[in-house]
């Protein structure tokens, strides 16, 4: 657990309060393959992955995944726990999350090279 620490202590330390470590096994690899590590108030703004799935497992804390409809109408909950479920979020799919408990890591895989998010897929929602 010695590297879940390292990254939960850097996620503290970062003005996001998260943190991720790569887990591919090189440059050339062009899947998505990493360890997020997440703390309370870290912000993840309602978004989508136009090309690619994406399949997340809690490896320990607490957080909550969050669906959208197209006009950002709360759809679904699906409360994420160490050995809990293993969550696959279909590409077009508008998601978020919200970190419930310090020092929660999640497993985060996706098909492709990293695509930086693009304006049109960041949900912009007005209370």
């Amino acid at each position: 657990m010695e590297i879940l620490d390292e990254l939960s202590a850097k996620a503290k330390e970062n003005p996001r309060l998260r943190c991720n470590l790569d887990m591919r096994n090189s440059a050339e690899d062009q899947s998505q393959r990493m360890l997020n590590a997440l703390e309370p108030g870290t912000v993840m703004p309602i978004h989508r992955h136009k090309t690619t799935s994406e399949t997340c497992i809690c490896i320990r804390g607490h957080f909550e995944e969050y669906f959208y409809d197209d006009k950002g109408n709360l759809t679904d909950t699906i409360d994420m726990v160490q050995e809990g479920v293993v969550l696959n979020i279909e590409k077009g799919q508008w998601h978020s999350l919200k970190c419930l408990e310090s020092g929660t890591v999640l497993f985060e895989a996706k098909d492709g090279p990293y695509e930086p998010l693009q304006d049109c897929d960041i949900l912009s929602v007005q209370p």
